[in-house]
């Protein structure tokens, strides 16, 4: 199951990871917004079970399935769940919900103590930890023998080195460029193209960025001490650094996900560029951030002109009825453009065998095929479909922003943010260091240099 001939882990070794914020940048909306993902309000739901009456001809079979949930998305969760009853009636599912962190806090601890639900609906990040482990029941037949994957976006996402898939995605998670249509109107700065480069980005984000006098970084008066509006709001791997570096032709972990490639030139002209947009505060620090009731918050109050986000974010946006659009992320120095993308999947347990995993299998295969599943979880808003017929729709389609093509355009320049089984841990080490060059209390050599050294560290206690 490993690459290079990888140690598996036993389940009982299993180390409960405490998740953080970065993770909560990762996923989308019901999601728990995302993270990309940050926790949602949604309550404790475990132990709701929806009986169904028991079909004559089919094994009566009880799933137990798993959802990280929002106030806003649990209760469509629990109508397609219905549905689903209905089209299955030997099928009953028991589930168990609650917000982002507790979810995965608590199934950590199920992992390890082998009692974990039948199928969950895992972050896109963390499909690998679990596969790596040995939690995971191989969906490669399945998928083989019963989707069309042409018709899917994401799917690939989910596949090992060796071409093993281990979940079949839920929701996609991709990064575009927002942007405040009424500051750049009263800025007087054209909005975005698709043919931006960051430099492009960097220069009228200094013509957006205003201090509390109302006068903007271009002026001499510009007093960066007293910001009241940054030109771009920027944060953590997925809506920050990672989109960066991979479009300058850098990133953190080679092809195989066990060897740091941090300390190159590439990144180190990545870095620079950010660092540079961050000492002139037309960028937010992570400093900076602390005064935000959270990292997200700098756009949908209108603290922001631009933003690095996700799918999910549209939602925040669009109840602080802002008028913004989006449009493609900008390009690096030789025209890469690299969109991070975020499959949240439904995995199966290892253990959920039999008729149950068979009941698994269906309840997973009736998200991805029916259309009016794809429709419903769409309409909130919280991710792009899955099949490609949803997504292309004017259903999909239509609404704020304007441009959701967008999102879709996107797919071409999508990558996944280096996930391993190590991800939430390396993402922290590789924070420690780039976030003091941030601040500017370290050079970026020091920081790219420590980086290294930190991130090839977590990999080889894992991999060797």
């Amino acid at each position: 199951m490993g690459r290079l001939g990888r140690k598996r882990k036993s389940i009982g070794a299993i180390v409960i990871l405490t998740f953080m914020l970065v993770v909560t940048a990762c996923s989308g909306g019901g999601n728990g917004t995302p993270s990309a993902n940050g926790g949602g309000s949604g309550g404790q739901t475990e132990g709701q079970t929806q009986n169904q009456p028991k079909d004559t001809t089919g094994k009566p079979v009880e799933l137990r399935l798993g959802y990280y949930s929002s106030a806003q998305t649990d209760a469509k969760m629990q109508e397609l769940i219905a549905k689903f009853q209905e089209k299955h009636p030997n099928i009953t599912i028991k589930t168990e919900s609650s917000p982002y962190n507790q979810f995965f806090q608590k199934l950590d601890t199920q992992i390890a103590a082998e009692s974990a639900p039948d199928l969950w609906l895992s972050d896109g990040v963390l499909v690998p930890k679990y596969a790596e482990r040995g939690v995971l029941k191989d969906l490669t037949e399945w998928i083989e023998r019963d989707l069309q994957k042409d018709d899917y976006y994401g799917l690939d996402f989910n596949k090992d080195a060796n071409g093993k898939y281990w979940g079949v995605p839920q929701g996609i998670q991709i990064a575009v460029l927002y942007y405040n249509k009424d500051m750049f109107d009263e800025a007087k700065v054209e909005y975005p193209t698709e043919d931006w480069t960051w430099d492009d980005l960097k220069a009228a984000a200094e013509k957006l960025t205003k201090d509390s006098n109302g006068v903007y970084a271009t002026d001499a008066a510009f007093d960066k001490n007293k910001v009241t509006q940054y030109g771009l709001t920027f944060f953590s791997i997925t809506e920050g650094w990672m989109t960066v570096l991979k479009s300058y032709g850098g990133g953190v972990l080679d092809e195989t996900l066990t060897k740091s490639i941090i300390n190159t030139p590439e990144n180190k002209q990545a870095m620079e560029w950010i660092v540079d947009g961050m000492q002139r505060e037309l960028l937010t620090t992570p400093s900076d951030l602390k005064s935000f009731q959270s990292n997200m918050a700098p756009f949908p109050s209108k603290a922001a002109a631009m933003r690095i986000g996700i799918y999910a974010r549209t939602i925040d946006a669009n109840a602080a009825d802002l008028n913004y659009d989006v449009t493609l992320l900008p390009k690096g120095p030789d025209g890469k453009r690299f969109s991070p993308v975020i499959a949240n999947s439904w995995v199966i347990n290892k253990k959920a065998e039999g008729a149950k995993g068979e009941a698994a299998w269906e309840w997973v295969k009736y998200w991805a095929t029916e259309d009016e599943a794809q429709k419903e979880w769409a309409a909130l808003g919280e991710a792009v479909p899955v099949k490609k017929s949803v997504a292309n729709s004017e259903q999909f389609l239509s609404g704020k922003p304007d441009n959701k093509q967008a999102f879709l355009d996107s797919f071409e320049s999508a990558g996944t943010l280096d996930v391993n089984a190590v991800w939430s841990e390396w993402v922290g080490k590789f924070g420690d260091s780039i976030n003091r060059a941030f601040e500017g209390e370290i050079s970026v050599d020091e920081a790219l240099t420590q980086a290294d050294q930190d991130v090839q560290q977590v990999l080889d206690e894992f991999y060797k």
